[in-house]
């Protein structure tokens, strides 16, 4: 016979214990009212999902990708010129955090799909009081007021357009413990004369008695990868709607079927007068599978050819 806890037994005493006098129990109602220091009920903020006018102040919510892979182009001086391209799969708003409630403006955007028994229930109960699909990611974007969208909006790869530089976001490749050669671009100790077994080592890390340490930030081996990183201005070459495809110059941290952010580079500014602001709305009438690849215009010489 298992054991029964001390509080488990002095409750059940508590409760078979007739009480001479009335115990009254009071309840807490729980309200989704947002109320001010004096009390007063703050309306909740409609959020219409309708164009807008973007300004220099005006901060737009990034997409999440997902790293299909790399190819090449080669330009017309023959040089071969990397090119990652980036799957953005389902992306739709799945909360938007306001001043009065939260304290900041900002999306919350999901991507991918997952199946209910993949998720936590915490997860599950978040998708379903919003009101969305369960995604498999969830990233949060700081915007600012005037571009808030509300619960469900799609966001699609027509979010960014050719030309425009963006900041990529990911988890870079895990390499392990690696030496200072790899992890540090070390030269390495003389491979001839004088060197037994120490080619690929750090040298030395100090000094003698003074100071008689190893100063902080000295590079040495350890742990290599395996951390969140950011590419910033990164080109972006060409976009397929149809297939929510983006092509962009060079590389973009993490391996093939990672997760990585993208949004409006922070210090390559783009053309506020061609971004679609707060985000691209389309047509009732288009259809996106039959949208043409829109590629950057860079005059009548494209200097890019694509690889056989």
């Amino acid at each position: 016979m298992s054991a029964v806890s001390r509080g488990l037994i002095s409750r059940l005493r508590t409760l078979l214990t007739p009480h001479t006098s009335t115990t009254t129990i009071q309840f807490r109602a729980f309200s989704t009212e947002i109320l001010t220091p004096d009390n007063e009920v703050i309306q909740p903020r409609i959020i219409e999902a309708k164009p807008g006018v973007m300004t220099k102040q005006s901060k737009r919510t990034g997409a999440i990708a997902i790293k299909c892979g790399m190819t090449a182009l080669w330009d017309k001086w023959g040089k071969r010129v990397p090119i990652s391209v980036l799957w953005f799969d389902e992306n739709i708003v799945s909360q938007v955090k306001t001043v009065e409630k939260e304290g900041i403006f900002a999306l919350q955007v999901g991507c991918s799909h997952k199946k209910a028994k993949h998720l936590t229930k915490p997860e599950v109960g978040h998708f379903r009081a919003q009101g969305v699909p369960l995604k498999r990611k969830l990233k949060e974007f700081p915007v600012t007021e005037d571009a808030l969208l509300p619960v469900g909006t799609t966001i699609n790869v027509r979010h960014f357009l050719p030309g425009q530089y963006v900041d990529v976001t990911g988890i870079t490749k895990g390499k392990g413990f690696q030496g200072v050669m790899k992890r540090h671009n070390f030269a390495g100790g003389p491979a001839s004369h004088g060197a037994s077994k120490s080619h690929r080592s750090g040298g030395s890390t100090g000094q003698r008695d003074a100071p008689g340490k190893v100063f902080k930030n000295r590079k040495m081996p350890g742990r290599m990868g395996g951390g969140q990183q950011t590419v910033k201005n990164v080109w972006v070459y060409k976009i397929d709607p149809g297939r929510n495809l983006m092509w962009v110059r060079g590389q973009v941290p993490g391996a093939t079927g990672n997760f990585v952010f993208v949004k409006d580079a922070f210090d390559e500014k783009p053309d506020i007068t061609k971004l679609p602001f707060p985000t691209y709305f389309a047509p009732e009438d288009e259809d996106e599978e039959s949208l043409e690849p829109m590629t950057v215009d860079l005059g009548e010489v494209d200097p890019f050819m694509a690889a056989d």
